[in-house]
């Protein structure tokens, strides 16, 4: 277990003092998401992983789990270095806004104005547009998985993989996600500060580890990158990723994109007023908002709810060696990161929402449950489909733990993963006291929210259009 020491847990006397009772973390709240982060990464058999809460002011817990260098059995640490793919995005984002709001740069002023050698090969795109990913410009198409074997010296040079490729709607139009826009605007922000992009991002975050990707440098803190190939782990192919340090070519600590998300929040790095403006919805041509799925799009960031309708902020990341995700509750002063050293299919948002879930306060409305010890089966429902199995309960250290053999449709639908998708499905219940009203759900897609129903059975989402309900036996006294 790896978590900073007990002052930096629950701060100053006075700082406890200033908050209500109720949103205080339980004793135990380290322990939970660090059991919560070793079984994700045991279900999975991902090599490493590393997650951090900023909550108030501090980084609160920094986890970590499983190997950075599996060859030479070097464990993960807070001081590991991870890629941090698409996160990249939230700090060229927040670079451009900066930029803007000293007045260095000019967010709805064409591109091709401020760097006057992209001609106009294209309709005039503004910054914002590219933050948006509503410029038109297209994202990575077959044939670029190559890019990173070769460096570019600049934005400009990395700028020409594309800059003949057409556009796919008319700037403003339509929502297409791009990592070349970020390409693009890393770009803009590299021209206007005359300093390269990634060592401009370095000053902007002074004191984190946030730098280019450090995998193949030589520096003993980062992680190897890995993958899964029919199923076996294999080391991912070297990158660079100068073809796109603003689209996904960062790397960096949990605990220091935690803390930039904390930063954020405090206003330490823009204005609070520029986030506000950066979390606002972008509008396209026709009056609706850019984005997908269950989130809307500003300047960069993603703005949605989590499973209780609090306001969650956030951006995810997926590359080669690299999975990734940096959530927001801003009203809260929490923010959770958690990096992973290969690419796997996952639910990560939720999952990450599940392991910063001690260190907030219990949702309203949870059912109490007994931790049902002595049970030896389950039934119920994964999506359509009936199930049942068998299933073992157990406290430890206080927590509820329960362990569920896979029913063969949980497999039929978990074995389409590229990880280990066999694995028991694990309990982890999060009251200290030993109850079950509420559990992290450990599966091979990541971490679920089980919460205990009224009628005495337990639900949660495995994805959005996936829910699994389950009861537990009770023996005979």
């Amino acid at each position: 277990m790896t978590f900073r020491p007990t002052a930096r847990l629950f701060g100053a006397t006075a700082l406890c003092l200033a908050q209500p009772a109720a949103a205080e973390p339980a004793p135990d709240a380290p322990a939970i998401a660090q059991r919560l982060l070793d079984t994700l990464r045991e279900t999975t058999a991902v090599p490493g992983m590393g997650a951090a809460v900023w909550r108030d002011g501090h980084i609160v817990w920094e986890g970590s789990s499983g190997m950075r260098d599996v060859e030479r059995g070097l464990p993960v640490t807070p001081d590991t270095l991870f890629r941090l793919a698409s996160v990249s995005k939230l700090f060229t984002a927040t670079a451009a806004a900066k930029l803007a709001e000293q007045g260095k740069l000019d967010l709805d002023a064409p591109v091709q104005a401020q760097l006057p050698w992209l001609g106009n090969r294209w309709p005039a795109i503004t910054p914002r547009q590219l933050a948006a990913h509503s410029s038109g410009l297209p994202h990575y198409r077959p044939g670029d998985e190559t890019l990173g074997q070769r460096h570019y010296a600049t934005g400009r040079d990395a700028v020409a993989i594309f800059a003949d490729r057409p556009l796919l709607a008319p700037p403003g139009t339509a929502y297409r996600y791009s990592s070349w826009g970020y390409t693009l605007l890393g770009t803009l922000v590299e021209e206007r500060t005359g300093e390269p992009f990634t060592d401009h991002v370095v000053r902007m975050v002074p004191g984190l580890a946030i730098r280019a990707d450090a995998t193949h440098s030589g520096d003993t803190n980062a992680s190897r990158a890995y993958a899964f190939a029919g199923g076996a782990l294999v080391e991912a192919p070297a990158n660079d990723f100068s073809y796109t340090w603003g689209g996904g070519g960062l790397g960096g600590t949990p605990g220091a994109v935690a803390s930039f998300g904390g930063r954020m929040i405090e206003g330490a790095i823009v204005a609070p007023a520029t986030f506000d403006a950066m979390l606002v919805p972008t509008k396209l041509g026709d009056g609706s908002p850019a984005g997908e799925r269950d989130y809307r799009v500003g300047f960069g960031w993603r703005s949605g709810t989590d499973a209780d309708g609090a306001a969650y902020v956030h951006h995810s990341g997926i590359t080669a060696g690299a999975r990734s995700t940096l959530g927001l509750w801003r009203e809260e002063r929490i923010a959770v990161s958690l990096l992973s050293n290969a690419e796997w299919v996952s639910r990560i948002e939720p999952t990450a929402q599940m392991l910063a879930a001690p260190f907030r306060a219990a949702p309203a409305g949870l059912v109490p449950a007994a931790c049902p010890v002595g049970a030896s089966r389950y039934t119920g429902r994964f999506g359509d489909k009936p199930v049942e199995g068998a299933a073992t309960f157990r406290f430890e250290r206080g927590l509820c733990i329960g362990t569920l053999v896979q029913h063969e449709a949980m497999r039929a639908t978990f074995g389409t993963a590229m990880q280990r998708s066999d694995a028991p499905l694990t309990l982890v219940g999060l009251d200290s006291a030993g109850g079950l009203a509420r559990a992290g759900l450990v599966n091979p897609y990541g971490i679920a929210d089980l919460r205990a129903k009224t009628d005495g059975s337990f639900a949660a989402a495995i994805t959005t259009a996936l829910k699994i309900e389950l009861r537990f036996d009770q023996p005979a006294r």
